[in-house]
């Protein structure tokens, strides 16, 4: 039986000021941003990922405080670019560090507006090796170029 890990909850406190940060300094597909009754929650997927985030004003949102998730990882290929990418984006992003020169072992981090941090590992073998495919990335039935993007 597989088990997969599709959905990270983030608790935040500014709905609107959380979509901004993910979706257009971090890069995040902004999957939807659902408003039911007096309740509202968006999901956001990295590039790449089987796995979203979602935030929001759900019961199980509101059972964590704001900024209390911490270390959650992302995995890229090129930490040094990912790096670039998100300072260029206005996200403050920590140093870059090698902890250990062998594959996997260069990491740097940031923070969302709330004090949620998050850890980004570089694995240069995903350049070669994505874990998801590109043929696989369909998401919601969205149409998607050769190169898997969004229609």
């Amino acid at each position: 039986m597989d088990w997969t890990l599709e959905v990270v909850i983030v608790p935040v406190s500014d709905l609107d000021r959380a979509i901004e940060f993910y979706r257009d300094r971090v890069g995040f597909a902004l999957d939807h941003d659902t408003h039911a009754g007096d309740q509202r929650f968006a999901q956001l997927t990295p590039h790449g990922s089987g796995c979203s985030i979602v935030i929001g004003t759900l019961p199980a949102q509101s059972e964590m405080a704001p900024g209390s998730l911490k270390g959650v990882q992302l995995v890229v290929a090129d930490a040094e670019a990912a790096r670039a990418e998100l300072i260029e984006r206005g996200v403050d992003a920590s140093p870059i560090q090698v902890i250990d020169p062998r594959d996997g072992g260069t990491f740097f981090g940031f923070a969302d507006p709330d004090g949620n941090t998050w850890a980004v590992q570089q694995i240069r073998a995903r350049a070669e090796r994505p874990l998801i495919p590109l043929e696989a990335r369909q998401r919601f039935g969205a149409e998607q170029d050769a190169g898997g993007e969004p229609a």
